[in-house]
Order: C-alpha cells, then structure tokens, then sequence
C-alpha cells in the first residue's frame, strides 16, 4: 500500500499530456516535448512511477543523454522522487564504462587503449602525411569531417561519395580529406590510440560480435530512454540497437523542431520514423509550455509554422502557461555597431531595474559577432561571460593577428590608409578579404579577422583632432600604431574576469539553455540563414536555431538586425525567417511590438512568406501577390485579363474607381495563386470578410473558367454561417 502511494505520488501535480507520458504501458514510448514543456520531469517521473509501482528495478534501466549536465540533472531528479541507482549517462560515458569493463575479455587481457580527448593534432600530422598544411582551423575542420563520417557510419574508402550525397561543405577536396582520414586511422593505429567515435564502436562490435558479452549487457540493461531523441547519429543508434538486442521497453523524448546538429551528422529521422519503426508505439505530446510567456511562445509558433521538411512534420504549437508578459520587440538599425550599443544600453536599463546580469543572454549565430557585443557591453560597464567559445581577444587567431599588425609597423609606410594597412598585414596571417574559405572553423577564423579589419575602418572614420592653437585645429589621420595601441586597450578591457554577468553565446551553444531576457541579433540575410545554407534542408536548420534563440527567453525578447554591417556599408536584408512586419514606424524601432503591428491585419502570431523562396514577407503588395517581387511569376495571364474586365464591370456598375474593387496588386495575386475555395481566397491580403462576401462567389466562378459575360455585375456571394 505503501509503494503504491509512493508511486500515485509521483503523478501528483503533472498536466494530462505529461501523466499519459508517465503512465504509458512498457514498450516503444516517443514522447514529443516542445521547448520548455516539462520533458525532464515527465521522463524521470515515468521512471520513478514505474520503479515505485514494482514493474521494473532502478538498476535495469539505462537512461541517456548528451550532455554530462543533463545526465546529472536527471539521477538529481531521479534521488528526489525516491528512486537513487538508475544511471543516467551520455552516450559516450556509458559506452567507455562497457568497453573499459569488457576490455580484457575482448582484447586477450589488454586493457583499453587510451582514448584521445582531441582529434586536432594527430589530424595535424596526418594532413602532413598527405601533403597537406593545416593550420589549426584547417585541422578542426578536418576533424570536424572525419568525426561526421565516422559518426554516420562512413569509411575512408567511402567518403568521397557520401560527401557528395550529403552535399558537405569540405575544407579541401573531399578526394584529399579522404586522404587524410585515411592517414589518421593508420596514424591511431601505429600509436595504439583510439577516438570516441572508436570507443563507441567497440562497444557495438562487443556486444554484435560476443554473444557472453551481449548476454551480461542486456540481462543489466532491460528498460531504455533516450533524451534529446532528434540528435541521434547513425553510430548512436547502432549501440542503441546492441543494447535493446530486439527488445522494445524504450522511451524516446525529442523535439523535431530543435534539430539543429546535423552537420555533425545527427539526424532526426530516427524520431520522426520511430512510430513506423516500432509498431505499436504510444506517442504523446507535450505541448503545454511552462517556461515561456504565451507572447514569446505565440512568436516561436509563427516562426515554426511556416517550416517544411520531414521534420515540420511533427511541429508542435505550443500553449504558454506563463501570465502574459511584454511583446517581443524588433529593433532595425543603421549598422551593427549601432545595434550593440543599443544592445548594451538596455542590458544596463534592464540590471538597473533588478534583473540579474546572469538571467540575460545576447545570442548571435556564428562566434565571430561576439566581438562588438564584447566592446559595447564593457564600454557601457555591463559584465558578461561568453558561453561555448573563447573571448574575441583571446583568441589564437585574433592574437596572432596583433602579433602580425605590430610587426606591420615597420614594413609598411606611415602614410598608408589604416585600413589598407591592416589588409595589407593580415595577410602575413594568411587572411585574404576576397577569398573566405569552407569549413565552420576555418570560416570562423576568417570571419574573426574580418572583424578586425571592419574595426580599423571604424577607426579610421574618426580622425585624431590637434588643436594649433587659437586659430584652430586640425585632423591628423589615425595609423597602424594608434590601431594597435587601441586594439591593446580594448584587450586589457575585455580580459578583467567576471562570474555574474550577461551571457554572450551562439545559438548552437545556448541549446538547453533559458534566461529571463533573450537578445537575438544579426537577424539578416547572409547571417540567419547563414550564406552556407544553399539546400532547401540547410534552410530549415537555419530557422529552427532561429526558433530555438526564441525559445531561451522566458519573460523579455528582443530581435534586430542592422541594415548594413558598417557605417555606410552595403544595404541587407532582414531575416526571411522573421514574421510579419511593418516597418513605417520608422527609426530604429520597428512599429512597436509584433502584436500591435498585426493586429489590425491577421493574427500576431501569422506569418506571411514567399510561396516560392520562402522568404518572410514584409511589405504590403509582396504579401499579397504571396511572393518577392525578385521571384519568378507564375500568372496566368488569361486568367488576369478576365478579372480585368470583370472588375471593370462591377465599378462601372457601382459607379467607383477600378481600385476600389480590387487594386491591381490583388487581381496580379489571384491569377498567380488561383485560389479554389472561400479560405484560400481570404488568406490573400486585401480580401477580407466584406469583400468575400460581395466579390467571393464571382471571383471563384472565374478561376474556375467562367466567361466574364456569363457574371452578373452585381451577383454577390454571402458567407455562410
């Protein structure tokens, strides 16, 4: 009796999705959690429910994650519902825990070979081995590639061709890195080392390859659940298929709309197929999100709703649970050093009126934006700590960069244009401003001393003023030693240590993460989706990290970007991702908040994007012909010519002007869009209830194929009830 209280005990106080996750019958279980819908706790409560009811023992269950934080999150919660001993542990954690056991038995008495805790300098040697001369990024990227094929199960004999298929951005000639995977498999070998990928290898080959060992694993391990289930890779979800050995007690949690990992070789096909794979799977939804006010989670709904791909297909709309709080706001502004310093300035407002510094976060898509965030959060005395990455002056490329610029003084000509000069010494670094290479570490170096070079440009912009005495003054131009004594303060600023302060990290770091106010910035073209996303899968990564930086915030969300990169810089483009938004409120606010803005059109949370590219829809006649104006038209020119002189007819006979029937913009969007039915005819901007109701019926009988003359002027079409 007094078990089963315990275990009744546990369901106390979860939300009806959650209990029907807790209280699933064994067998195959995915349960899709939206962000910040309480996953950890219905996991961990299925568990604890299970264990105190008598149906299973703490000790046969295996949970895992991927994260040592998330691990040690869950055996927390675990202790507190009263059921201590179920290990929770990341993949690699429980595989190296099995081989290290196993080894002697596998390996003839020899214990595990050492496990390398980088892969960067034996592919160092390896790229020599080859010919090749990687510098350190180059040596991460290549790393970065052998880790993708070896965790999407690819040899070195058949990475040319998976590449390919996999359309991956290579650091060098997919022919040369198969090279060097090939040299770095020997080179482990010959030094007796192996890389986790290996270690969960051997763990697979174990338990395939020893029926004793198989037997020992799977009478330990006999119920199974897999956090973060949409990042799974192809060399998890083997050793997941050892460990289950055919049995089916396996619960998955995931959120396909989180699935930003890919390019490590992730995938989240395995959640979005495991009802086909397994049948007769319970499949529940939390949907119910706990973490967010019911403003932020309206903004990541209209995010998400408009994307496409296996994944959309279990896109999950959130509920907020939250008492409403602020709208989210867009800031539009000249430039991005003009956009940190707002950023920075309302940081400060925001500490100033009691929100701590750590429950803030600025999330930016690629490291390299960090720095100005860096510069205007120290001028504005705001502390901050960066998440996931090195600070942009601590860097090994940004200091070998100054290194270079020092020694450039005395090479280069006092009088050479400051920044002409910088150009000129970085590329004793191997920078070139026309040539920004593939791969994510090596295009993240690029990118860090791009910024410097737009750093000495601002510089330049603001000469030193010498005053000659009464008469005047005069401008002296700024040069390369005034630049690095510059670049040397700002070092000295940004190195003072801080424990509490303002996050700054990429959306891929902030994954798992929550503040009270989330800034997400550098929402452009070119930068969310990033210039590299090409394929129509790139793309819809790009908006779910997008979603995902929405999803941080709990109370406070602010989006920007900066018309151009520097004062007087090439114009861009906003966020094809963005939602809908009218920007004739002018200055660097936005029309106030997303809600105000739409409220007099659609829905806040409708987004309205290009039928063709997919680009987020802006202005006004774009969101009615449903397209950009750059994207090919597809009309239907007779069909146009037909609601042409059907509306001449009706404002002849209502004596008005054409226009006010329909405008030109609108009949252009009904014989590109052809609408067949009432719903898709009033989801064109411009037709609303009135003009359904006088228009509708005659203006469906004509995309249909009626003659104009077959029409009566007046025939209207009245909404049913």
């Amino acid at each position: 009796m007094a078990v089963h209280s315990a275990s009744e005990l546990v369901l106390a106080g979860l939300d009806p999705e959650q209990r029907s996750a807790v209280t699933a019958p064994a067998g195959p279980v995915c349960i899709l959690a939206g962000a910040g819908t309480g996953k950890t706790r219905a996991v961990t409560s299925r568990i604890a429910h299970r264990t105190l009811s008598g149906e299973i023992s703490p000790r046969h269950v295996l949970a895992v994650t991927f994260t040592a934080r998330a691990a040690a999150e869950m055996r927390s919660r675990l202790t507190a519902l009263g059921v201590p001993g179920v290990q929770a542990r990341t993949f690699h954690a429980a595989a190296l825990r099995q081989v290290r056991y196993f080894a002697p038995r596998l390996l003839a008495g020899r214990a595990m070979p050492e496990l390398l805790d980088s892969k960067v300098r034996v592919v160092t040697l390896a790229a020599a081995k080859v010919g090749l001369r990687a510098d350190r990024a180059a040596a991460r990227d290549l790393a970065g590639e052998i880790e993708w094929a070896k965790s999407s199960l690819v040899e070195p004999g058949e990475y040319v061709v998976a590449a390919a298929k996999a359309l991956r951005e290579t650091p060098y000639e997919p022919a040369k890195v198969a090279e060097v995977f090939a040299a770095y498999e020997r080179l482990k070998r010959s030094n007796g080392v192996i890389d986790f990928e290996d270690m969960l290898r051997a763990a697979v080959w174990g338990i395939e390859e020893h029926r004793d060992v198989a037997e020992q694993v799977r009478g330990q391990y006999r119920h199974f659940v897999v956090d973060e289930y949409q990042d799974v890779n192809p060399l998890q979800q083997r050793l997941l298929d050892a460990w289950l050995g055919g049995r089916d007690d396996l619960t998955v949690v995931g959120d396909a709309s989180q699935t930003i990992y890919t390019f490590t070789g992730a995938t989240s096909s395995y959640l979005v197929d495991f009802p086909r794979r397994h049948r007769g799977a319970t499949v529940v939804r939390l949907v119910r999100d706990y973490r967010s006010t019911p403003q932020v989670v309206g903004l990541a709904n209209a995010v998400i709703s408009q994307a496409r791909g296996a994944e959309a297909r279990l896109r999950l709309e959130l509920h907020g649970q939250r008492p409403p709080g602020p709208e989210p706001e867009l800031r539009i502004f000249t430039d991005e050093p003009a956009e940190a310093n707002a950023v920075a300035a309302r940081c400060r407002t925001l500490i100033d009126g009691g929100t701590p510094a750590r429950e803030i976060a600025v999330l930016f898509r690629t490291n390299a934006q960090s720095e100005a965030y860096e510069k205007a959060l120290t001028e504005a005395g705001v502390p901050y700590v960066v998440q996931g990455a090195e600070r942009f002056f601590e860097r090994v490329e940004v200091r070998q960069a100054m290194v270079a610029l020092r020694a450039a003084t005395r090479s280069i000509p006092g009088e050479t244009p400051l920044p002409t000069a910088v150009v000129e010494a970085l590329a004793a670094v191997g920078w070139a401003a026309d040539a920004p290479p593939p791969g994510g570490a090596a295009r993240e170096r690029w990118e860090a001393l791009a910024a410097l070079v737009q750093l000495a440009e601002e510089y330049a912009a603001t000469p030193e003023v010498l005053p000659i005495g009464e008469a005047g003054a005069v401008e002296r131009p700024v040069t390369l030693s005034d630049f690095n004594e510059e670049l040397a303060r700002r070092a000295t600023q940004q190195h003072v240590p801080t424990v509490d302060g303002v996050t700054l990290a990429s959306l891929h770091s902030a994954k798992g993460l929550e503040w009270d106010a989330v800034f997400l910035v550098g929402l452009s073209e070119g930068t969310l989706p990033t210039t590299y996303a090409r394929t129509p899968e790139q793309v819809e990564e790009e908006r779910r990290l997008l979603y995902v930086g929405i999803t941080r915030a709990r109370q406070w969300l602010w989006l920007s970007y900066a018309s151009a990169r520097s004062p007087g810089g090439r114009a861009r483009r906003p966020s094809r991702f963005l939602p809908q938004l009218d920007r004739s409120g002018g200055g660097e606010r936005a029309g106030g908040s997303v809600a105000k803005r739409t409220a007099a059109r659609r829905p806040a949370t409708q987004v309205v994007s290009c039928r063709i590219c997919g680009a987020t829809l802006l202005a006004g006649p774009d969101r009615k012909l449903g397209r950009c104006p750059t994207c090919p038209s597809d009309i239907d020119e007779e069909l146009y010519e037909r609601l042409r002189d059907w509306r001449a007819r009706v404002a002849g006979a209502q004596k008005v002007p054409a226009y006010v029937v329909f405008t030109d913009a609108t009949l252009t969007a009904l014989a590109e869009r052809r609408p067949g039915r009432p719903e898709e005819l009033i989801a064109i901007a411009g037709i609303g209830p009135r003009k359904l109701g006088l228009y509708g019926e005659a203006v469906l009988a004509l995309v249909d194929g009626a003659a104009v003359d077959d029409i009566a002027p007046e025939k209207t079409f009245e909404i049913s009830s």
